[in-house]
C-alpha cells in the first residue's frame, strides 16, 4: 500500500518528536483513505515517557466525536498515530508490537529525523511506502 501525507503532516511529526526528546512524542493522524492530512501532536501520559508512549485518552475521545461530526461531510478521519524513538529506530520496536491491537490503523514512527510508516495489521506491523504530498 502506498500513502501520501502533506509536507504539514510530515513535519509535525517530525517537530514532536524534536521537542519532546529525550521523552516519547505522541499524537493522532487524521486524513481520508490513503492520505494523511494532519498529524496532531497529544500529551504522553505513559508513567515512564522516555521508553513509552501512552496518547492521552481525552484527547483520543475527542478526536473519535470529532471525526464522527465530520464523516458525513467526507471531513478527515482518524486514521492512525505516530510517536518517536527518541535513542531508536524508525521502525517498530518489541514493545509496540505488544500494544499493537491489530486494527489495520497506520503507525507513523519518527527516529533521527526520519519517519516511517506502517499498517497495525492482525498478522503485524506492514512497512507501507509514502510520498510527501499536497490534499
Amino acid at each position: 500500500m502506498h500513502l501520501t501525507l502533506t509536507p504539514q503532516a510530515h513535519a509535525a511529526i517530525l517537530a514532536a518528536a524534536a521537542e519532546a526528546a529525550p521523552r516519547e512524542a505522541c499524537g493522532l493522524l487524521l486524513g481520508s483513505g490513503n492520505h494523511i492530512e494532519t498529524a496532531l501532536s497529544t500529551a504522553n501520559v505513559h508513567p515512564e515517557p522516555s521508553r513509552h508512549f501512552e496518547i492521552d485518552p481525552a484527547a483520543l475521545i475527542a478526536a473519535h466525536k470529532a471525526a464522527r461530526a465530520v464523516k458525513a461531510s467526507g471531513g478527515p478521519q482518524l486514521i492512525g498515530y505516530f510517536h518517536s524513538h527518541p535513542n531508536g529506530l524508525a521502525r517498530p520496536s518489541a514493545t509496540d508490537a505488544a500494544s499493537a491491537s491489530g486494527d489495520g490503523r497506520i503507525w507513523a514512527i519518527a527516529a533521527a529525523g526520519a519517519v516511517s510508516l506502517w499498517r497495525d495489521a492482525p498478522s503485524g506491523f506492514e512497512a507501507l511506502s509514502y510520498a510527501i504530498k499536497e490534499s
